[in-house]
């Protein structure tokens, strides 16, 4: 599409994602990527840790769906792609890290382990087998106008969600059960609402269909998931230019035209189309002029943030078993995960004495937790992994690396939220909207996102040159 120019603003990996469809088309147009801060890669990044390259953002990707991992694979990382060591998890709950039991996102597929595990009380467990006898939700309710905990808790009991849901809900989203959309936010419990009248019944043929199946459900990056970014921005045809914050958007004629730079001194580029893959509340501010509408949706949105703790231990003779443990809020402590890096990816720490260890910190209405100094987040995960897993070594080396207003929160009527969002969006010629905010959270959840704007736009430009006389 000679003379054809397409901007993405944002480069994180929804904006990379459609950079690389639009650059790697046979009629590929100009392709220019903006991002506003002095790095690309979002929620994707690699720091040194002792020594050693390590994911302080996203660490996984979920290999269940395609989209990351051939991407990773088109980009020229197929052979660094790795699978964990383990999967295996853990809860610290009631005074001890427990064995996680089968679940579907929390939804245990077997009372007997989970009896085993020590999860939950006596009273939970009996509670959980009541679930036959109790009336379900009618058929075709709006799923998205349920929250999670309220759908498992009436089926299942709140210790289900307590102890089960919430953990696993809060490493997806650092948000909450009783908030958070059933069909939006747990598609996978949506489907075993769907599948029939017993949560666990249908939990266990999950179970089963995935065991069967024998299909590593993550993957990652030998060197870093944040990887991934640097090598999709080296793709041939793409410009990215760090630094360039879009301030303005605006329609002039058949073309669109972007302000960039500061309000004395503005910067113009022109495009004929463009695919803004930014948070909500920049594209909201963009689109305030153009379509207010969408603009009170995007705003509707909201955000949580956290902060990830990596931590560096002299290696342990014995290396702690699993691959981490999640951790309920309702036992009040200050991580809410903890990931062994060093025993989960086999490269990370490879060849040294060092023992990489991430927690995770912060959830929705959590904010003064992350208000403390980097030193004190240090020194309270560092207690928490010694209370739990007797991680006691001197620290080698630490980091805080806090992620503000990072993960959107897929509130009830989310996914009617972004239905109208979408709607709207096509009304305005040769302009999409992408990234975590829609659709899912999740590295390959963004790349599908991103991959069909860039495919909606690359359709729409063909028309429009079709037409052309």
């Amino acid at each position: 599409m000679s003379g054809r120019r397409v901007v993405v603003v944002g480069g994180g990996i929804a904006g990379l994602a459609a950079a690389h469809t639009l650059a790697t088309a046979a009629d590929a147009p100009e392709v220019v990527v903006l991002e506003g801060a002095d790095r690309i890669g979002g929620k994707l990044r690699v720091d040194e840790i002792a020594g050693g390259p390590v994911d302080v953002g996203a660490e996984s990707i979920l290999n269940a769906r395609p989209e990351a991992v051939a991407l990773a694979r088109a980009v020229g990382l197929g052979d660094e792609v790795r699978h964990p060591a383990t999967l295996s998890a853990a809860i610290w709950t009631r005074g001890a890290v427990r064995p996680m039991p089968p679940t579907v996102l929390g939804v245990p597929s077997d009372l007997t382990a989970l009896a085993r595990s020590g999860i939950v009380s006596s009273r939970g467990l009996a509670r959980a087998g009541l679930e036959s006898v109790l009336p379900r939700l009618r058929p075709g309710a709006d799923l998205d106008a349920v929250s999670v905990g309220s759908v498992v808790s009436k089926r299942l009991g709140s210790e289900i969600v307590d102890r089960l849901v919430e953990p696993l809900l809060g490493g997806v989203y650092a948000g909450h059960a009783n908030r958070l959309s059933l069909r939006a936010a747990a598609p996978q419990i949506a489907a075993l609402v769907a599948a029939g009248p017993s949560l666990q019944a249908a939990a266990r043929a999950t179970r089963r269909r995935v065991d069967a199946e024998q299909k590593p459900v993550f993957a990652g990056i030998r060197g870093g998931v944040g990887r991934l970014a640097t090598a999709i921005a080296a793709t041939p045809g793409v410009d990215v230019r760090l630094g360039t914050p879009v301030r303005e958007l605006h329609r002039d004629g058949d073309r669109w035209r972007l302000v960039l730079g500061s309000v004395p001194d503005p910067q113009v580029v022109e495009a004929d189309a463009v695919v803004l893959a930014t948070p909500t509340a920049p594209t909201a501010r963009m689109l305030a002029d153009l379509a207010p509408h969408v603009a009170y949706e995007l705003q509707r949105i909201q955000y949580a943030s956290m902060a990830v703790v990596t931590l560096a231990y002299p290696r342990l003779e014995q290396p702690p078993a699993g691959s981490g443990f999640l951790v309920p809020p309702v036992d009040g402590r200050v991580i809410k995960a903890a990931t062994y890096s060093g025993v989960k990816w086999d490269w990370v720490g490879e060849g040294t004495d060092v023992l990489v260890v991430r927690a995770s910190i912060g959830r929705r209405g959590e904010e003064q937790v992350l208000q403390r100094e980097d030193g004190e987040l240090i020194d309270a995960a560092a207690a928490d992994l010694r209370e739990a897993a007797g991680l006691d070594g001197p620290l080698l080396d630490a980091r805080v690396t806090r992620w503000g207003g990072a993960l959107p929160q897929y509130d009830i009527g989310h996914r009617g939220r972004v239905e109208r969002i979408r709607a709207a969006v096509t009304a305005l010629p040769l302009l999409e909207v992408c990234g975590a905010a829609y659709d899912g959270v999740g590295i390959a959840a963004c790349v599908a996102d991103g991959t069909r704007a860039a495919g909606r736009v690359l359709a729409a430009l063909r028309a429009q040159r079709t037409m052309t006389p």
